[in-house]
C-alpha cells in the first residue's frame, strides 16, 4: 500500500489500512468528509470517532510522525494516557526537525496531564514548546502554561 519500506511497516505494525479509490468509491469519501487525495485517517471503530486526519501529500520525515500522532490520538481518544504519552513522545524524539513535532510534544504533556491531573505537567510542556518550537502554533496554544 506505501512504497516506502518504513512506512509500509509501520502502518501494518499499528493500523488495518483501508484504500478507497475516489472515482470508484464516491460515496465513501463523502462519508468520510475526504475534500482531497491522499487522505489519511485515524478512525476508532469503537467510537466511530476519527482521531486524526493527514491531507495530502508528505514526504516521509514528514508522514511517519504524523501517524505517529494518529496513534497517539487513538491512545488519547480511549483515556489511554500512559501510551498516548509515550506514541507522542515518540514521535517528537525520532523527528524533532519535523513540523508535527511540536504537536507530538504539545499532546505528550497534555496526556501526562490528563494522567497525574498535576499542572506542572502543562507549564514544564509550555517552556518544551517555547524552547524548541517558539514560533509553531503549538507554542503559542502553550504559552497560557
Amino acid at each position: 500500500m506505501y512504497p516506502d519500506r518504513d512506512v509500509a511497516a509501520f502502518v501494518s505494525a499499528n493500523f488495518v489500512p483501508a484504500r478507497i479509490h475516489i472515482k470508484e468509491q464516491p460515496q465513501t469519501f463523502k462519508r468520510f468528509g475526504a475534500e482531497w487525495t491522499p487522505t489519511i485517517l485515524t478512525w476508532d471503530p469503537a467510537s466511530n470517532a476519527e482521531r486524526h486526519r493527514i491531507e495530502g501529500f508528505l514526504p516521509k520525515e514528514e508522514f511517519l510522525p504524523q501517524l505517529m500522532i494518529g496513534r497517539g490520538q487513538f491512545a488519547f481518544g480511549r483515556a489511554q494516557w500512559d501510551q498516548a504519552e509515550k506514541f507522542f513522545k515518540e514521535a517528537a524524539d525520532r523527528f524533532p526537525a519535523s513540523d508535527a513535532a511540536a504537536e507530538a510534544a504539545y499532546w505528550a504533556g497534555v496526556s501526562r496531564y490528563k494522567k497525574t491531573g498535576d499542572a506542572s505537567a502543562l507549564r514544564e510542556t509550555g517552556g518544551i514548546l517555547r524552547e524548541r518550537y517558539p514560533q509553531s502554533v503549538w507554542a503559542k496554544k502553550g504559552s497560557v502554561w
